[in-house]
């Protein structure tokens, strides 16, 4: 696959490490995020919450029996990585990463710092593709116990023409009894025409924004049984109980949720 990095068209990769303080971004990028935080202030806050989310989900999969993970759409990492999370509840771990960018693949040796007892690897490929990213992920994954699938602010990248519930229901076919979808995915519901001109922002630099509201994010979940509180606004997923949330914006604009294949 190509390494090739555009940087003169905005990256959703890209922008999420700016929104998070990193430093692996474009002018282009900040260009945009600037434009989004100035639209909706809470884009920040929704990124940083995103990010506390996946902590939380993977402490309470690893906690509650989960040793193997699928991790897709995985970003540009930023410490604490999902795998640290994981082998640091459960040394024996093992997770596969999967993405696209080529800039992810240029960080990936940060993916592969694995315990000793556990594994990490990466895997570079397009989240379309679910047959081909179980094929590769078989290889270190065993298929025959749980794997907890994470999908981390992506599915709001993929349209429903460009079938984002079929994917989510491929790869979970995929996967044993037992195992859990785990996912995030921004909303429009409370803002909507805020979500309107961001979507045609998207649209204008060539790329895909696909906000849903709770019932559509709800349907990818359809099939499994989902852990308490269910399909919830980002911070009130099972939050931290010294964690104060600063909602004078109104709601962090984001459904998140974890289910478990019966």
């Amino acid at each position: 696959m190509s390494e090739y990095i555009d940087t003169t068209t905005p990256h959703p990769a890209r922008m999420y490490d700016w929104f998070l303080g990193g430093k692996d971004n474009y002018p282009v990028d900040v260009e945009m995020g600037k434009q989004l935080v100035a639209m909706d202030p809470r884009t920040l806050t929704m990124a940083r919450a995103n990010r506390s989310f996946m902590e939380r989900g993977t402490r309470w999969l690893a906690k509650n029996g989960v040793r193997q993970f699928l991790d897709i759409g995985t970003g540009i990492p930023t410490e604490p990585n999902l795998h640290q999370i994981a082998q640091q509840i459960a040394p024996e771990s093992r997770v596969v990463y999967c993405d696209n960018d080529p800039i992810v693949l240029r960080h990936a040796e940060a993916l592969l710092r694995s315990t000793p007892e556990g594994v990490t690897d990466y895997v570079q490929a397009d989240a379309k593709e679910p047959e081909s990213i179980l094929e590769q992920a078989g290889k270190v994954l065993d298929f025959d116990k749980p794997v907890a699938l994470s999908l981390i602010a992506l599915l709001h990248f993929i349209s429903d023409e460009q079938g984002a519930y079929e994917l989510v229901r491929r790869l979970m076919a995929g996967l044993p009894s037992g195992s859990y979808l785990m996912l995030s995915h921004g909303t429009g519901e409370f803002t909507p025409e805020t979500a309107k001109t961001a979507t045609e922002m998207y649209r204008a630099r060539g790329m895909t924004l696909a906000l849903r509201d709770r019932v559509e994010v709800a349907r990818f979940f359809e099939g499994l049984e989902l852990v308490d509180p269910g399909v919830a606004v980002v911070t009130d997923w099972q939050p931290e109980p010294d964690v104060v949330v600063d909602e004078s914006e109104g709601p962090t604009p984001g459904f998140v949720g974890v289910g478990r294949k019966p």
